[in-house]
């Protein structure tokens, strides 16, 4: 019990030090490395180590959000590192793929319209209504678990044959629409005032 005041005590002193926050950063920090070992691998063991590091950053997702909850290390600084982390290492994933699926370039499109939606309108809800997003919906959450899975396989299989990249690529480009379309109603109450 101890000790998990004395976290809690540490996230009321030290915001940004936090468990989670320095989970964070280093999810951050993760992203140039896993591109280079991809970019740049030459041998089959390259392709698995660059898988090793998104997996680290997938697990690193979760204990963070746990860590926060479970010890009261909840930030501002937090919720905005976090989701920050996941998009940036989306956004790094795309453009990996790209360079080797030409069939990427349709994530692309689909990531640029639903961040950059989410972004302008949650900076227009922010300033006119007060009010802003508390968190992740369970449709991001899916959509963000979905596609680091599916894009570690991907890496650390750049051989698969054509067929399985196409359906995998799909199914991930479903996934953000889905996660677009569930954000959707949860702007459109908070921009009302109700309750989320």
């Amino acid at each position: 019990m101890n000790k998990q005041n004395n976290l809690s005590n540490t996230a009321i002193k030290h915001p940004a030090l936090t468990i989670p926050n320095i989970l964070g950063y280093f999810r951050i920090l993760l992203i140039p490395a896993f591109m280079y070992v991809y970019l740049t691998a030459a041998e089959p063991w390259h392709y698995y180590l660059a898988a090793g590091l998104v997996a680290l950053s997938g697990i690193t997702d979760f204990f963070d959000g746990f860590i926060a909850r479970k010890f009261n290390q909840i930030t501002e600084l937090g919720k905005f590192i976090d989701p920050l982390a996941d998009k940036l290492t989306q956004l790094a994933l795309i453009v990996c793929f790209v360079i080797r699926y030409p069939l990427m370039w349709l994530m692309v499109g689909i990531y640029i319209a639903k961040e950059g939606f989410m972004a302008v309108f949650g900076l227009i809800m922010l300033k006119k209504k007060g009010r802003k997003l508390n968190g992740a919906e369970w449709c991001g959450k899916v959509c963000t678990f979905s596609l680091f899975v599916i894009m570690i396989v991907l890496m650390m299989f750049p051989a698969m044959p054509q067929m399985w990249v196409t359906i995998l690529i799909l199914v991930c480009a479903g996934m953000m629409i889905m996660s677009f379309c569930g954000y959707l109603p949860v702007y459109i109450r908070l921009w009302k005032g109700e309750e989320r």
